[in-house]
C-alpha cells in the first residue's frame, strides 16, 4: 500500500506537480506528523507563562489522543477500568515531582542562560537537574544570595571527560556515567571550534577555539568489572551520591543492566532513541535508537526475575511529554523520569532544528551573545511545566484507584492494548511482551528499596584522612609512609574529597600531604587527585592511575632491588591519566596503552607508552623519554607532546591526520630540561640522567608532536568561525 501510494503521488496526482516534502526531520506542512508542531508548541508555550492548566491539558490531549496519527508505541496502550477513588487520596504533587529529572544538555550544546534556568527550576522543585558531559563552571557551585542555586544536582561523566576535577565531583547528589545516549547510541560527539567560546574552554579545561572529540567509549570501560571499578572510584570521590548509569533501549540491554546492578550502581537510566540531541546525525536521527518502552519493559522484567529490581531505582527518558507518559512508564516499571527536549520547549524552542548550527533565534542552542540576549525562558516556566505534569499523574493514578506512585510500578495489569488505534501494518505485531508480568515471589521487590553495599567502610582511606587531620584542618605539612597492595584501590581519591570540602578547588599548598607507598598498587591510584596531595609509589601500579587527576603529584619509580631495566618494562597499566585536568606525574618504567589519554592540563613525564597514546588530548604537556606504539596522538587536538626519538622512526608509530611534527624551538627546550630534571630529581631516572649530561646533544633527538589547530591558535592566526546569522522563521 506505501508502495502505491507514493506511485500515486509521483505519477497519477494531476492536481499537483510537487511531491510531498516528507518533513522526517523538520516539520512540513505536507510531511509526516510530528508531535512537535505549530499546535502543541504554542499552546504548551502559552500554559506554562500563564500557568494555565486548562490549557496544558488541551495541549496534552493532541499528545496523549493519537488516534489516526499514531506516532509512540505507548499511544498503542489503554489503561483497563478500574475503581477509581477521590484525588485527595492520591499522594501530593511534591512527591511525584521529585521523581523528575531534567535530560544531559551540556553547556555548550546549549546557553548558560538556559543550563542555569534549568538548574534554577529543578532546584527549587528539589528535582535534579544534569549537567550534561561539558562540565560546571565552579562558580556556579555557590548558592545566590537569594537563596536559589545554579549547581546542577546531578553531574554527568561522559567518556571526554569534560571538565571532570574532584571538585565537580564533590558539588552533587548523583554521579551519572553516560554509557550512550539514546538519539545516537553507539556513537560519540564532537563540538566544532567555533562554538568552544572562552568561558566553555574554562569549564571544559580545554583551549578556546580547539575542536573538542569525545569518543564513542569509555576508555576505561571494556566490561562490567570495568564499569563496577569507574562506579567504586566515584562513590570514593563522593560518598554522599548516588552513582546512575546511562544504557540505551537496545536489544538485551535488560542482560546489561543486570551487570550494571551487580555492579552497585544505585540508577539505571534506559534512554529511549524518540528524543534526544538537536545535534545527532540525520542517519542517527532516521534510524537509530529504540523507544523507551521496549528497553524499559525488559529492563525491569529481567532485573524482577533476577531479584536485582528491589536494589536499583530505575529511570527513562526519550521523548517524555505528559503525565501519562509518566504513568505508562512507570507501569512498565520505572520510578524516575527524565525531561529534556520539553524542558526546551517551555523556555521557548520552536524546534527549528539547527542546534548545531549556533545560529538558534531564540538563544538556546547557541554562544553567540547577540542571539543570547533573545533568550526568553524563566525557572518559573519549567516549575509550572512539572507541576501541571503531576497533577495529570495524579488524576490518573486516582482513576486507577491508586493511592502511592510506588504501587503503579511494575504493575502491567493496568494496561492492555488498543486495538482499535493500532496501524494496519502494527495490527500483526505482537505486544504482549511489553506488559508481561514475571511470576515471582511475594518478596521479590518491583521498584528499590535497599541501598547497595559500595564496600567503602574500610578502604585504606579511611587510615589517611585520620592521619592527615592536621594538615586538613590547619594546613600542617604532613609525611606518611604506608605499604599498599593490589587491593587497594582508587587510594587518596577519597582524601582529596576532604581536602575539597575544606578548601574547594584551590586546595592545599604543593606537597602538603606527601604519602610514600610501597609495594603493587590497585587498580585507580591516585584518581582525581587533589591539589596539594603527593603520592609517591616504590614498585608498580595496576590501570587507570592518575584518572581525572586534578591538582595532585603522582611519582612512580620501581624499587632499587629491581633486576629489571626500568626503562624497558612496564610499571603502571592501561588508559593512565584519563581526562586529567591539571597537576604532574613522573613515571620511571613504560606505560601500558593509552596513557594521557584526554589529558587537558597535566605535566607529566614517562619513559615510554604502548598504543594509542596521548589519544584525544586536548591540553598539558607529555614528555615520552623512549618509544611509543602505534596510533600515537589520534584524535589529539591540544596540548603538546615530546617525544625522545633515538631510533628516528616515530613518525611511522604516530597519527598524523591532526597534528604536525615539529624541531623545537627555545621554549620547547627550556620546558624539556625543566621536567626531565625534575623527573630526574624524584624518581632517580638513569635515562633522564643520561639525557640531562648530554643534554646539547640528546635534545636533538626530541621531535615535537603539535596539533594542528592548536599551533594556529597558539600562534594567533585563528580565524574566528562565525556562520552568517539569518532570521529564521519559527515553524
Amino acid at each position: 500500500q506505501d508502495a502505491l501510494k507514493r506511485h500515486k503521488e509521483a505519477f497519477l496526482n494531476k492536481e499537483s506537480s510537487v511531491l510531498p516534502s516528507g518533513g522526517l526531520y523538520q516539520w512540513k506542512r505536507d510531511g509526516e506528523y510530528h508531535l512537535w508542531n505549530p499546535e502543541t508548541i504554542p499552546l504548551l508555550q502559552e500554559a506554562v507563562r500563564n500557568n494555565d492548566y486548562k490549557k496544558y491539558l488541551e495541549f496534552a490531549k493532541i499528545i496523549n489522543e493519537q488516534e489516526g496519527h499514531l506516532v509512540t508505541l505507548r499511544g498503542s496502550f489503554k489503561f483497563k477500568k478500574r475503581n477509581p477513588i477521590p484525588l485527595s487520596k492520591v499522594e501530593p504533587t511534591q512527591n511525584i515531582i521529585r521523581r523528575f529529572v531534567s535530560g544531559a544538555m551540556s553547556f555548550g550544546s546549549i546557553s548558560k542562560e538556559a543550563h542555569e534556568a534549568i538548574a534554577i527550576a529543578m532546584n527549587r522543585l528539589k528535582a535534579r537537574s544534569n549537567s550534561g558531559e561539558g562540565g560546571e563552571d565552579p562558580l556556579r557551585f555557590i548558592p545566590l544570595p537569594n537563596g536559589d542555586s545554579l549547581c546542577s544536582a546531578t553531574k554527568q561523566v561522559a567518556s571526554g571527560r569534560f571538565g571532570v576535577t574532584i571538585n565537580y565531583l564533590v558539588h552533587s547528589r548523583e554521579l551519572q556515567i553516560k554509557i550512550a545516549q539514546g538519539a545516537k547510541p553507539g556513537e560519540g560527539g564532537q563540538l566544532p571550534g567555533h562554538k568552544v567560546s572562552v568561558d566553555i574552554a574554562r569549564t571544559r579545561y580545554t583551549t578556546p577555539g580547539v575542536t573538542l572529540i569525545s569518543p564513542p567509549p569509555h576508555h576505561d570501560i571494556y566490561s562490567i568489572e570495568d564499569l563496577a571499578q569507574l562506579i567504586f572510584d566515584l562513590k570514593n570521590a563522593n560518598p554522599d551520591a548516588l552513582i546512575s548509569v546511562k544504557l540505551v533501549s537496545e536489544v538485551g540491554v535488560g542482560t546489561i543492566a543486570a551487570g550494571v546492578a551487580k555492579g552497585h550502581a544505585d540508577i539505571i537510566l534506559i534512554s529511549g532513541g524518540d528524543g534526544g540531541t538537536g545535534a545527532s546525525p540525520l542517519s542517527s536521527v532516521k534510524h537509530a535508537g529504540l523507544p523507551w518502552e521496549l528497553g524499559l519493559s525488559e529492563t525491569h522484567q529481567t532485573l524482577v526475575l533476577n531479584d536485582l529490581r528491589s536494589r536499583v531505582r530505575l529511570q527513562t527518558d526519550g521523548k517524555m511529554l505528559t503525565g501519562r507518559d509518566v504513568v505508562i512508564a512507570g507501569i512498565l516499571g520505572a520510578e524516575e523520569f527524565g525531561f529534556a527536549t520539553a524542558v526546551l520547549i517551555v523556555l521557548g524552542c520552536v524546534m527549528l532544528r539547527h542546534c548545531h548550527l549556533n545560529n538558534c533565534s531564540v538563544g538556546i542552542a547557541t554562544q553567540e551573545e547577540c542571539l543570547r540576549k533573545r533568550f526568553t525562558g524563566r525557572p518559573e516556566y519549567i516549575e509550572n511545566y512539572f507541576h501541571f505534569i503531576a497533577e495529570e499523574v495524579r488524576a490518573i493514578m486516582a482513576e486507577l484507584g491508586v493511592k502511592e506512585f510506588n504501587d503503579l510500578i511494575g504493575h502491567t495489569e493496568f494496561l492492555e492494548i488498543n486495538e482499535k488505534i493500532l496501524h494496519q501494518k502494527a495490527k500483526t505485531l505482537d505486544l504482549s511482551k511489553i506488559l508481561y508480568k514475571p511470576k515471582v515471589k511475594k518478596e521479590v521487590g518491583l521498584y528499590c528499596i535497599k541501598s547497595q553495599d559500595h564496600a567503602i567502610d574500610n578502604v585504606l582511606d579511611l587510615e589517611l584522612i585520620k592521619l592527615s587531620k592536621d594538615a586538613l584542618e590547619k594546613k600542617t605539612p604532613t609525611k606518611l609512609e604506608f605499604p599498599i597492595k593490589n587491593s587497594n584501590r582508587a587510594v587518596a581519591t577519597m582524601l582529596s574529597n576532604k581536602v575539597i570540602k575544606a578548601y574547594g578547588e584551590v586546595g592545599l599548598p604543593e606537597d602538603t600531604i606527601h604519602i610514600k607507598f610501597k609495594g603493587s598498587a590497585g587498580q585507580s591510584f591516585g584518581a582525581f587527585l587533589a591539589k596539594g596531595i603527593t603520592l609517591e609509589l616504590e614498585g608498580d601500579a595496576n590501570d587507570y592511575v592518575g584518572k581525572g587527576l586534578s591538582g595532585g603529584k603522582i611519582i612512580i619509580y620501581p624499587s632499587e632491588k629491581v633486576s629489571f631495566v626500568p626503562e624497558e618494562n612496564i610499571i603502571i597499566g592501561n588508559t593512565t591519566f584519563y581526562g586529567a585536568t591539571s597537576g604532574e606525574a613522573y613515571i620511571r618504567g613504560i606505560a601500558g596503552e593509552r596513557f594521557c589519554i584526554r589529558n587537558s592540563g597535566i605535566s607529566a613525564v614517562i619513559e615510554g607508552v604502548g598504543d594509542h597514546g596521548c589519544e584525544y588530548m586536548t591540553g598539558g604537556c607529555v614528555i615520552i623519554l623512549g618509544k611509543t606504539g602505534k596510533n600515537f596522538a589520534a584524535g589529539m587536538s591540544g596540548g603538546i607532546a615530546y617525544v625522545y626519538d633515538e631510533k628516528e622512526n616515530f613518525s611511522l608509530y604516530c597519527n598524523k591526520e591532526m597534528v604536525d611534527l615539529e624541531a623545537l624551538n627555545q621554549e620547547d627546550t627550556d620546558t624539556l630540561y625543566n621536567l626531565i630534571s625534575k623527573h630526574s630529581r624524584y624518581t632517580k631516572s638513569q635515562k633522564a640522567e643520561k639525557i640531562l649530561l648530554n643534554f646539547e646533544e640528546e635534545i636533538k633527538k626530541f621531535v615535537k608532536v603539535i596539533p594542528k589547530e592548536y599551533r594556529r591558535i597558539l600562534e594567533g592566526k585563528i580565524v574566528e568561525e562565525k556562520p552568517e546569522l539569518v532570521e529564521v522563521s519559527d515553524g
